[in-house]
């Protein structure tokens, strides 16, 4: 299978982050579809391969170190300049459901470290998530 594009590799990221619980919620899935639409950095995206992309990852994870390839992917195919969109767009999926289970953690946190995001920059990004969630009542 050839690299992805930047795209490919963004949206499987997404996924990553959704399955990495074992749990892929509507929530999540919406999260996807939305971030794709309306994000930038998707601009020039056809959402119409959502599903396929979606699939080629799943091929992906199945392989022998398919979540490594994938976390090399982002890293390497994503430009560096991005990499903190990349990690947003991570954290936006973890925190779909309001709630991150202990293998999001971990996940977030091995994102983190492939994409060299310095801490403040990573922190910044989860509370301006949890901040975009917050509601009065």
């Amino acid at each position: 299978m050839a690299e992805p594009t930047a795209h490919e590799a963004l949206i499987y990221l997404m996924v990553v982050m959704s399955a990495a619980d074992r749990d892929m919620t509507d929530a999540e899935l919406a999260i996807i579809g939305d971030t794709i639409r309306t994000w930038p950095v998707f601009r020039t995206f056809d959402e119409n391969r959502i599903i396929e992309v979606a699939r080629q990852c799943q091929q992906i994870l199945q392989e022998d170190s398919g979540l490594e390839r994938i976390l090399g992917a982002v890293r390497d195919t994503v430009p560096a300049k991005l990499h903190d969109t990349a990690y947003a767009l991570a954290v936006e999926v973890a925190a779909a459901d309001k709630h991150l289970e202990p293998e999001e953690k971990r996940m977030l946190h091995i994102v983190r470290s492939r994409l060299h995001l310095e801490p403040l920059v990573a922190a910044a990004i989860e509370r301006a998530a949890q901040a975009k969630r917050r509601a009065l009542a």
